[in-house]
């Protein structure tokens, strides 16, 4: 027989009733609206509204969408498919609404939050809406509450789950909104939620059916992501007596990276598997590579969570070992500036194998750092990237030693010889990749001690590009044509931090070392400027000698010997 799915539509005074108690299953993203879009549903409702003193009920209704739920026939339970972030933002603004208006009306809108318990009947209080057991007693105690939002003042500055920041961020910039609008105002805009307001209702009572609305949902762009949807497949096929563990292991994972981050995740451990640059949609081809739903609690032991901690290190650079932590964390910082993500796969995939070989961890990572960097500068494109990065997969998984003069961890000799070949052209005109160098060189200059928390660096010219008229630059740079040829070499820039009077580029060597190149104290915070100031002129010759110094530093920096393969 044919599964039943009923459509009809509902006034807000029927969907917080005694008619619906719903709940937000285990599958469900946490609440994600933000300001915009919670001031945005309110300001919508006032502008409908208007300014008129038209009887509410005369008044044309206001659409605000449709909510998908499982709801077994003849029950009130319905969980919440699609629709919990209208149905949550609606809770919070009845909330803050019964904070402005008279008490008699705050007493009515409770009503609509939840249905009070009896201590005559023993009963508790019956809340219409449940939020994910992470932010269900939160919601409670701040939103559905009598007094909730008031006490939200106090967590104000506190650091919260993104869930429950956005509750609060959202309830307290709604309820400052609202008190600066007339009490009348207030009270129209409660009635017109209740009685003007609706919602269409679509329901069907079993798991199967309401998946199906679910995923075509998605497919049509609504509120849903693909880890929602995986959530959903990978938990749903876990015993019931562990999916209430397994559930709090994913959403556990899911804070600690962010949401952001964690479907950025999936991307990853689908690169690890399919080793190929992504053709369908990352729901389609973790399903089909990674099949995660064939052994679940396998799938969030071994893999998900194990990738998860790589990653959350990799990214927060904050590996812990007995041994070379520290070296292993600063590669982990060299890797944050590379231009892509592209080599996170790999480096997920060896984290999770040897996090506890940290002698492993750091000739990987240092030879991880030294192809990466070597692809940027060469400004590889994503398919020859991710052509290099499978092969480097494909060794990881078969334990292959990525040592051996083969390993496509490895730069070969065409990759050096590009590369110096890019160093030593007019590196300032390489947009995308001169910052990135002139800062690593300066780190290895300083022998690998300098931390850039500078909320602004530029790579700067020594000699300017327009010399004015008559200056010394002009003395020892005749040639127009000779001059050009230096200006954008690695060996006449610089870093600066800060902000710089730009017509001080121009000044003569000796005036702009003391007004440009100096830092306030002085003295410059790089070492690659550092050396710059020692200079006493700045000729052809000065130039040319500086060049070829750090061409050297980069080439030992980065093994552009291909014989040198190891630390």
């Amino acid at each position: 027989m044919s599964t039943k799915i009923h459509g009809a539509e509902y006034p807000i005074q029927k969907i917080f009733s005694d008619d619906f108690v719903f709940s937000i299953p285990l599958y469900q993203r946490p609440y994600a609206w933000e300001i915009e879009q919670a001031e945005a549903l309110m300001d919508d409702l006032l502008a409908f509204l208007g300014d008129d003193d038209d009887p509410i009920d005369e008044l044309n209704p206001y659409f605000l969408g449709s909510i998908v739920l499982i709801k077994p026939d003849g029950s009130t339970e319905a969980e919440v498919v699609d629709g919990q972030q209208r149905l949550t933002t609606l809770t919070i603004l009845l909330s803050v609404l019964r904070e402005v208006v008279t008490e008699d009306v705050a007493k009515e809108l409770t009503a609509y939050l939840y249905e009070r318990g009896s201590i005559v009947k023993g009963t508790k209080n019956r809340y219409r809406l449940t939020l994910r057991e992470r932010d269900a007693n939160f919601f409670r105690d701040y939103i559905q509450d009598e007094g909730g939002p008031k006490k939200l003042i106090e967590l104000k500055k506190a650091v919260l789950p993104d869930s429950q920041a956005n509750i609060r961020d959202n309830a307290l910039h709604l309820l400052e909104k609202l008190q600066q609008l007339p009490e009348e105002q207030c009270f129209r805009l409660a009635q017109f939620i209740i009685i003007g307001c609706l919602l269409v209702v679509v329901s069907t009572p079993d798991m199967d059916s309401a998946y199906r609305i679910f995923s075509v949902l998605n497919d049509r762009g609504l509120d849903l992501s693909h880890t929602d949807i995986l959530k959903s497949e990978i938990i749903g096929k876990i015993p019931e007596s562990q999916q209430n563990e397994y559930n709090r292991r994913w959403e556990d994972t899911e804070v600690k990276l962010g949401r952001s981050t964690f479907q950025d995740l999936f991307s990853h451990i689908r690169m690890i598997y399919r080793k190929a640059k992504q053709k369908e949609s990352v729901l389609k081809e973790v399903r089909e590579c990674v099949k995660p739903s064939e052994n679940p609690i396998h799938f969030i032991d071994e893999v998900l969570c194990p990738a998860a901690d790589a990653y959350a290190d990799i990214q927060d650079c904050c590996y812990q070992s007995h041994q070379y932590a520290e070296d292993i964390n600063t590669y982990f910082r060299y890797l944050s500036r590379i231009d892509n993500a592209d080599w996170l796969p790999p480096a997920i995939a060896y984290f999770s194998k040897y996090r506890h070989q940290p002698d492993k961890l750091l000739t990987f990572f240092s030879n991880l750092d030294r192809l990466a960097s070597g692809l940027m500068i060469q400004r590889a494109n994503i398919n020859e990237r991710i052509r290099r990065y499978s092969l480097l997969l494909n060794w990881i998984e078969q334990d292959k030693d990525l040592g051996s003069s083969n390993s496509p961890l490895n730069l070969t000799l065409i990759d050096c010889e590009t590369i110096i070949e890019r160093l030593n052209g007019p590196l300032y005109l390489e947009r995308k990749i001169r910052l990135y160098v002139l800062l690593r060189l300066d780190a290895y200059l300083s022998g690998g001690e300098a931390v850039y928390k500078l909320p602004r660096i530029t790579v700067e010219h020594i000699l300017p590009q327009n010399p004015p008229h008559g200056s010394q630059w002009l003395k020892w740079f005749p040639d127009e044509e000779s001059r050009h040829n230096y200006v954008h070499q690695l060996g006449n820039l610089a870093l600066l931090s800060g902000y710089k009077n730009s017509s001080a580029q121009n000044f003569d060597f000796e005036t702009k070392k003391n007004k440009y190149f100096k830092g306030e104290d002085g003295v410059s915070p790089f070492a690659i400027t550092t050396q710059v100031l020692h200079e006493s002129k700045w000729t052809p010759d000065v130039i040319e000698r500086r060049q070829a110094e750090l061409i050297e530093k980069l080439k030992h920096l980065w093994r552009l010997d291909p014989k040198v393969h190891k630390l």
